[in-house]
């Protein structure tokens, strides 16, 4: 089998994506999708010859007949063997140097390390909460894999919370970034977003001593069964939020939920390293192609550059670096304060009044709950966390699944391949020059109205999501202990996870459900491969 007319990536001609890349790609407080604020002398320029030799390299493959050179290898040089076990997610990539190996046990110290309240003894670790949804951030991300939905009242919600937001009042006045997206898109500076007046940016389910949850997150089901084209039938589950036992009343009546699970943490400092100019290539806002596929960049605000950034992590591409996610994560995951967000009081609005005046860790010798040192060590950790080696690439029916996602249309927005920058910096040396398959684009797209959560994030809107990488995916029983999918995990299988597709990938979600029966479970044993 051979792959379909491979979508020909272009730079678009739009002038608000053209303005987006000279933002990302040539501005020095956001060079390239590195850290926000490192200097243009980060990365080395690519040649003539390496940028058609890096073409060469990412072209979409012409036959199915056997892998792809180096495809085993989806984390590049950094790829480590499958540990066969629930570690699969946890270990070093392969080519740190021996030194750096110190750095990123320390860091998974402090990943694992249980927060506790102030005042403490323990100055080191205090600071956590008032209001947090977790103690560590281990605990989100067990084994450094994909969080669940609770399964019942029963079970653990911690690796799952709930984003929280309200539409601007009418008389707010626009942030910065607000001012920048609207001249980007070409509209007037009108505020989006504000947190919910009592509850804040997200709903946090524990509290420290002395302190109330500010409610627990309730969710039910509604099943439906759809019927494939060769007869198969299968159930999906829509879920329904609401806030159960808020401890200050209601919140708003024109409140807007987006749930959301931890997502796996491998490969993000590959992902941090792709040239923005690559990801900009695969935009496409007004579907100048004209094959119903737009995708278009986040853009958000970098703490670090204090300017707009190139959004790349989280469901919303909502984050630009590795760092800022670690950040955000303590702050609002935890209530711990850092030099990047520094709250002592967490997500504690002006409504919370004992909240904000607890005590807090921040003010002694580390200045912020966690200190620059800190976070810089729980970056490094995030940022090397490696990727499993393939599985079974050269099985016939994983070959037959490989041809079956290009033709089917999936590969439009699962990107397969990149090659990162060279970088400069020492302490990025793993993550430079590598040919990686995360298979995503990082890019937003409407995904129909069976996945909006209709709250937008920055760019974007409530229909819109990040795609999200699949290395690593075949891996989610094994390292997370569960089977589910999306952002809020209602896919209990990856072809219930197809299936809900929609907006821009309803004609893949189509092409699917039409699919021989063989050839979709071919699909399926692709997708566990990688």
């Amino acid at each position: 089998m051979r792959c379909s007319t491979p979508r020909r990536w272009t730079r678009p001609s739009s002038p608000a994506l053209a303005l987006a890349l000279s933002l990302v790609a040539g501005q020095a407080g956001a060079v390239g999708g590195l850290t926000p604020g490192e200097p243009s002398g980060a990365i080395v320029p690519r040649s003539a010859a390496e940028q058609a030799r890096v073409a060469a390299v990412i072209r979409p493959p012409e036959t199915f007949a056997a892998p792809e050179p180096f495809e085993a290898r989806p984390g590049g040089a950094g790829t480590v063997a499958d540990s066969g076990d629930a570690r699969a997610f946890t270990l070093p990539s392969a080519n740190l140097a021996f030194e750096e190996t110190l750095d990123f046990e320390l860091g998974n110290a402090l990943f694992a390390k249980l927060w506790v309240s102030a005042p403490s003894s323990t100055k080191a670790s205090d600071g956590l909460g008032p209001l947090y949804n977790a103690r560590s951030c281990q605990r989100c991300h067990l084994n450094d894999g994909r969080g669940h939905p609770p399964e019942g009242e029963s079970d653990s919600r911690v690796s799952m919370f709930l984003r929280l937001s309200v539409p601007a009042p009418a008389d707010a006045v626009a942030t910065e970034l607000e001012t920048y997206l609207a001249a980007l898109d070409g509209e007037g500076a009108t505020p989006r977003t504000r947190p919910e007046p009592v509850y804040g940016w997200q709903l946090q389910d524990h509290a420290v001593a002395g302190h109330a949850p500010e409610g627990w997150l309730d969710i039910a089901y509604e099943e439906e069964e759809i019927a494939l084209s060769d007869g198969e039938r299968v159930r999906l589950r829509r879920p329904v939020y609401a806030i159960a036992k808020p401890a200050y009343g209601d919140p708003s009546p024109a409140l807007q939920i987006s749930p959301r699970v931890a997502n796996p943490m491998i490969g993000l400092g590959l992902l941090e390293a792709i040239p923005a100019e690559d990801i900009l290539a695969h935009a496409d806002p007004e579907d100048a192609d004209g094959d119903g596929i737009s995708g278009r960049p986040n853009v958000v605000w970098s703490r670090r550059a204090q300017a707009p950034a190139l959004g790349r992590f989280g469901w919303k591409a909502g984050e630009a670096s590795v760092e800022e996610q670690a950040a955000t994560a303590f702050a609002f995951d935890m209530g711990i304060s850092s030099p990047l967000v520094p709250r002592p009081a967490g997500d504690c609005t002006g409504m919370q009044g004992r909240c904000l005046d607890a005590p807090s860790g921040a003010g002694d010798v580390r200045g912020d709950e966690i200190d620059q040192a800190g976070l810089d060590l729980v970056t490094f950790y995030a940022r090397n966390l490696a990727v499993p080696a393939r599985r079974d690439i050269g099985d016939p029916e994983v070959l037959r699944g490989k041809a079956v996602f290009h033709d089917t249309g999936c590969a439009a927005c699962h990107v397969p391949k990149y090659v990162t920058h060279r970088l400069t910096d020492p302490s990025r040396a793993a993550q430079s020059f590598q040919l990686i398959w995360p298979y995503s684009d990082l890019l937003l797209h409407d995904m129909g109205e069976g996945l909006a959560d209709h709250r937008p994030e920055h760019r974007a809107t409530g229909r819109e999501w990040r795609t999200p990488p699949l290395w690593g995916i075949g891996l989610t029983a094994r390292v997370s202990g569960h089977n589910t999918y999306l952002h809020d995990g209602r896919a209990r299988s990856l072809l219930e996870a197809v299936l809900w597709h929609g907006g821009e990938a309803e004609a893949a979600r189509e092409a699917v459900a039409t699919l021989p029966k063989a050839d979709r479970a071919a699909l399926v044993r692709f997708l566990e491969s990688l």
